[in-house]
C-alpha cells in the first residue's frame, strides 16, 4: 500500500510539474499586459493635462499683411509625411520664419529631423518677418532672371534661394515648387537635378 501511494503522489507530482511552464508563461504574459495597459494610461493623461495647460484664447494670426488664419495657440500639432518645421510655422502663423520658434519651443536638438507622429507644441508668439537688408524688407522678389537652375556639387536650397532671390529663407519656396524632384528630405539635393523656379 505504501508503494502505491508513493507512486500515486509522483504521478500527481509529475503532472503538476508538467504545468508549471504554462503556467509560468500564462502569468508572464498577464503581468506584461497589466503592466503596458499602466504605462499606456499614464501616458495618456500626461498628454491630456499637457493640453490642458497648453489652452489658450483664440488669436488672429497676421501675416504678410492680411489675416492668414485662426488658431487657439499654443496648440499641439503631429507631424504628418512630408512636413518640416517651415511648412508647419507657415501653416500657424503664415510665415515660414517661425520655424525657430517652434524648434525652441520643442527643444529640438536637430530640426531638420522630425518624426511622422511626432507631436510638436506649437507656441503663442509674434509672426516672424524677413530680416532687413539694406534698409529695406527682403521680399522674395526674384534678382536672378532665371526660371530653372542646375543642381551642382556642394550646393543647398538655402545657397540657391540667395543667388536667386537675395534670401535663403526662400528655399521652401524652391523645395515646394520641386518637392517631387528633391523627396522628403530638403538637405538633401542631388547635381544634375534641374530645379524650376518660381
Amino acid at each position: 500500500m505504501k508503494k502505491a501511494g508513493k507512486m500515486e503522489l509522483k504521478k500527481t507530482l509529475k503532472k503538476i510539474k508538467s504545468w508549471e511552464k504554462p503556467i509560468s508563461t500564462v502569468l508572464g504574459i498577464g503581468v506584461v499586459v497589466v503592466a503596458g495597459i499602466l504605462i499606456f494610461n499614464f501616458f495618456k493623461s500626461q498628454e491630456s493635462s499637457l493640453q490642458e495647460e497648453l489652452v489658450a484664447p483664440e488669436s488672429k494670426i497676421v501675416g504678410e499683411g492680411q489675416a492668414e488664419t485662426m488658431a487657439k495657440l499654443p496648440t499641439i500639432h503631429t507631424v504628418s509625411v512630408g512636413e518640416h518645421l517651415w511648412s508647419i510655422a507657415e501653416k500657424y502663423y503664415g510665415s515660414g520664419y517661425n520655424w525657430v520658434d517652434i524648434a525652441e519651443e520643442n527643444e529640438l536638438s536637430y530640426p531638420d529631423y522630425i518624426a511622422v507622429g511626432e507631436k510638436l507644441v506649437i507656441p503663442s508668439v509674434s509672426v516672424r518677418q524677413p530680416q532687413e537688408e539694406n534698409g529695406k524688407l527682403a521680399s522674395g522678389n526674384k534678382i536672378a532672371d532665371v526660371s530653372e537652375y542646375t543642381v551642382v556639387k556642394g550646393d543647398s536650397l538655402w545657397e540657391i534661394a540667395i543667388a536667386v532671390y537675395g534670401d535663403g529663407y526662400q528655399w521652401s519656396k524652391i523645395y515646394q515648387a520641386n518637392d517631387e524632384k528633391i523627396g522628403n528630405n530638403p538637405s538633401l539635393i542631388f547635381a544634375g537635378t534641374v530645379l524650376s523656379l518660381p
